[in-house]
């Protein structure tokens, strides 16, 4: 019995998973005619992660901002900048940035240089 009820959640949590990256795919082919329908997708996702307890995928989290929860389409509400050791994605509706750190090819090669 409790094996079946772990196997019914985990695929409910996989169908909430898969409708939270289609709203983000609506999002994405909407924001160039209502960017405010492309926010309440986002926020609907949201929901749908907090009423799951889902995590969102990384690549789903950075297309959202963290503060003002809008959607991102760098280039038209997000600026995008790399700064040393992190990018900065900047939202241009409330001006919070948000940062997430990468490796660039300079500390990749020191890592795998056996000489240093």
């Amino acid at each position: 019995m409790a094996r079946q009820r772990k196997k019914q959640k985990s695929l409910i949590r996989n169908l909430a998973v898969q409708r939270i990256e289609r709203l983000f795919e609506l999002a994405d082919d909407e924001f160039g005619q209502n960017p405010k329908r492309s926010d309440r997708y986002v926020f609907l996702a949201r929901r749908i992660g907090m009423r799951y307890r889902v995590r969102f995928p990384t690549t789903l989290k950075r297309r959202m901002c963290k503060h003002c929860r809008s959607y991102l389409l760098p280039g038209s509400n997000a600026r995008v900048r790399l700064r040393g050791r992190y990018i900065s994605v900047t939202c241009l509706r409330c001006n919070k940035q948000m940062r997430y750190p990468y490796k660039s090819r300079k500390d990749e090669e020191v890592e795998d240089d056996p000489s240093a």
